[in-house]
């Protein structure tokens, strides 16, 4: 199997198409057919379907797809090394908003400050969709809220953030001192997440523990947008600590949640060892340092730092590996 043959692979399943891919990479169609051919004997399966607009991969292409581009990434990784003579290459990183918030700019100054020549990609998306890119290898690592067993990542627990209810100081029946329980929050008008969203799953368990049904009179998906209508006094929402990091926000009234299940973990996963370039793994320990940096400054609030051992079942549905 030659290295031209995987980009070869990768350029006909992005374009669709024999002809377009043949003009990207400057060769005749008939020449790259014939190592796509050659690549599939070698294989001994079938990974591209023709069809009347084109190919698309069979459930085998897209498999070989997946790791080909992780293979490719190395080895260009790889050959920068070598012409750098110290650690170089790329390296993608997924982070959700609120977690973006208070991480991203510090974890980008550390990169920069300790691996120059390693160039960062950052991925701002809810956590759901951030578990898909990371199995499907078009990120390296991430920081999630729960694990998949099925999938075969590398999992660091980081830490746990506790829930605050957050509002204008002058909104109606925004709770006061220094904690509240779910249950007591009354007619509070509430902004959330939709159901969709991994923290509105957490928070619907929290209210049918508590006994209460709440009033939600918005549901927004987008962290920024969400804060802004918060900001206005259209309501309170319920985030953890992290969503309180930006300036903006600053001004707003916090209340931490009473119940002692109402926090989120935090995870750093990442694809298997085996798998993440020397980059990678680079970039693993970095977001792991500057997480617990933030946390023993108390800059990242009403986090705590975790250990392996702490997650357990009987506290989490959570297996750390």
């Amino acid at each position: 199997m030659e290295l031209r043959q995987l980009r070869y692979f990768l350029s006909v399943v992005e374009h669709g198409s024999m002809g377009k891919a043949a003009l990207e990479l400057g060769v005749v169609t008939s020449a790259l057919s014939q190592q796509i051919s050659r690549l599939e004997s070698e294989l001994s399966t079938r990974l591209l379907q023709r069809t009347s607009s084109g190919v698309v991969p069979t459930d085998a292409g897209l498999a070989f797809w997946r790791q080909a581009q992780l293979a490719l990434r190395h080895v260009d990784d790889a050959a920068l090394a070598a012409r750098a003579a110290r650690l170089s290459g790329h390296v993608s990183v997924g982070m959700a908003p609120s977690t973006a918030s208070v991480l991203g700019v510090a974890f980008m100054q550390a990169m920069r400050a300790r691996y120059p020549d390693v160039r960062l990609h950052i991925v701002e998306s809810l956590s759901g969709h951030l578990a898909s890119m990371l199995s499907a290898r078009q990120i390296d690592l991430a920081v999630l809220f729960r694990e998949e067993p099925a999938q075969r990542w590398s999992v660091m627990p980081l830490l746990e953030e506790r829930l605050f209810v957050i509002g204008a100081n002058e909104l109606s029946g925004m709770p006061g001192g220094a904690s509240v329980r779910v249950s007591q929050l009354g007619k509070l008008p509430l902004i959330l997440p939709s159901g969709t969203h991994g923290l509105r799953s957490l928070l619907s368990m929290a209210f049918k523990r508590a006994k209460y049904e709440p009033n939600v009179v918005a549901e927004v998906d987008g962290l920024a947008l969400l804060m802004d209508f918060v900001r206005s006094g259209l309501g309170a929402t319920i985030q953890p600590g992290a969503a309180l990091a930006r300036p903006e926000n600053a001004a707003l009234a916090s209340v931490r949640v009473a119940e002692t299940y109402a926090t989120r973990p935090n995870l750093i996963a990442s694809v298997s060892d085996d798998e993440l370039s020397p980059a990678g793994l680079a970039a693993r320990v970095v977001l792991a340092d500057v997480g617990r940096q933030l946390v023993r400054e108390g800059r990242w609030p009403g986090a705590r730092l975790r250990a392996a051992s702490d997650f357990t079942k009987s506290e989490d549905p959570l297996t750390a590996r």
